[in-house]
């Protein structure tokens, strides 16, 4: 069964969780210089962070020579749909096609990237 909270996490969870997705089993010092290379974010920023996503259901530990390493219990994939779900719900009614629109009408676009969604579109068409 996944979290329905997934979708609701803050920029320093996402980074969290990004760090974890790209190296499994980090240990809390690790998770931060990912996160925080510039050493702005405490230690103990990072730890309770990670037990309060650990809480959720996010991430979990195992003790390993007096340290905790930490990994992802939920997949970058589902996170992505569950965030971009609520996204397209909440400011565009859960209409994709509104969602598209409003960025190709507001946002700079290249000749490639639009032909890379026409591919796009088009593989999905012949899917239907």
């Amino acid at each position: 069964m996944t979290n329905p909270k997934i979708h609701r996490l803050g920029e320093l969870q996402l980074k969290i969780m990004q760090a974890l997705w790209d190296r499994p089993d980090a240990t809390i010092a690790q998770v931060r210089a990912a996160v925080s290379p510039d050493a702005s974010l405490a230690h103990s920023t990072i730890a309770t962070m990670l037990r309060k996503m650990e809480a959720r259901g996010l991430v979990k530990h195992r003790l390993l020579d007096r340290k905790f390493l930490y990994r992802a219990l939920v997949r970058e994939d589902v996170v992505a749909r569950k965030m971009s779900e609520h996204f397209i719900e909440r400011l565009f009614e859960g209409s994709l096609a509104d969602m598209v629109s409003h960025l190709l009408k507001t946002q700079d676009i290249s000749r490639q990237e639009l032909e890379r969604l026409e591919k796009l579109i088009a593989e999905q068409k012949r899917k239907l």
